[in-house]
């Protein structure tokens, strides 16, 4: 009788599954366990960040956790709270949420690899809680809060692939600046649709339930910035305009950078 060949327990593709197994239970317990004010510490010297974003507390841990921030000297509350990874699709879910002191978004933003992200998100923004910076670019102050439906967005190799999202004014006054003073107007309910594709993101704004934009903007591929206002918003603001335009002639045109330093 011939006794059977012996096999090692050991072997080479057995080892290689242990020590991935061991590897992702090890990066599972230390994203778990591991104190995020402590990872923050250790790469914040390393991370630039714009000078009017200042973090001032992180914690938590790295899977769950909060970090006290200030924008322009408005404090802001970040929160997170990681998911579980995705070995088949290369894909890391996020939870987040993004707080003033009356204002509040929330959502999910999913990260895959190479270059590849998914976002959703909804919230209220109440407008006044930027009202010095709305003025220090010489924007329009609304009052009330705006309130962001739903915007879903994908990413790809830094490019903008599909984006949809709506976002509802109940309407009220608005002011804005005019010579060496301010304007004020009676608006009716707006509403902003986003619409993004082939690295291009458009924004059109109309009053609720109409099909005709007041102003719209775009951001190009080459990230210039495109806005354009049209007679219909200097007609629900009770501003008269010289000539025989129609409300639909685009009154004010602009075309800029979207950042410093962008292409002219």
């Amino acid at each position: 009788m011939t006794e059977s060949a012996k096999t090692s327990f050991l072997r080479p593709a057995k080892v290689l599954w242990l020590v991935l197994i061991g590897l992702f239970v090890y990066t599972v317990t230390a994203a778990v366990l591991v104190p995020a004010g402590w990872l923050w510490h250790w790469f914040s010297p390393r991370i630039q960040l714009p000078p009017q974003l200042i973090v001032h507390q992180v914690s938590g841990k790295v899977w769950e956790g909060s970090a006290g921030l200030s924008y322009h000297g408005r404090p802001l509350i970040v929160r997170w709270q990681l998911g579980w990874p995705s070995v088949s699709t290369l894909e890391l879910p996020v939870g987040f949420s993004i707080e003033s002191l009356g204002s509040r978004v929330q959502g999910r933003i999913v990260g895959g690899w190479p270059e590849r992200a998914d976002l959703q998100l909804g919230g209220r923004i109440h407008v006044r809680d930027f009202e010095s910076l709305i003025e220090q670019s010489g924007g329009a102050m609304l009052e009330g809060d705006v309130s962001i439906k739903q915007l879903r967005a994908r990413w790809q190799d830094g490019q903008v692939q599909s984006a949809v999202g709506l976002a509802t004014w109940p309407g009220g006054r608005v002011r804005w600046p005019q010579g060496g003073g301010t304007q004020s107007a009676e608006f009716p309910p707006m509403e902003a649709s986003v619409d993004g594709s082939s690295g291009r993101l458009s924004l059109r704004v109309s009053r609720e339930g109409k099909d005709q934009p007041v102003a719209d903007a775009d951001i190009l591929p080459d990230g210039m910035l495109e806005v354009r206002v049209y007679k219909r918003l200097l007609d629900l603001a009770g501003q008269t305009w010289s000539g025989a335009a129609s409300p639909g002639d685009v009154v004010f045109r602009v075309r800029q950078p979207l950042l410093p330093g962008g292409r002219g």
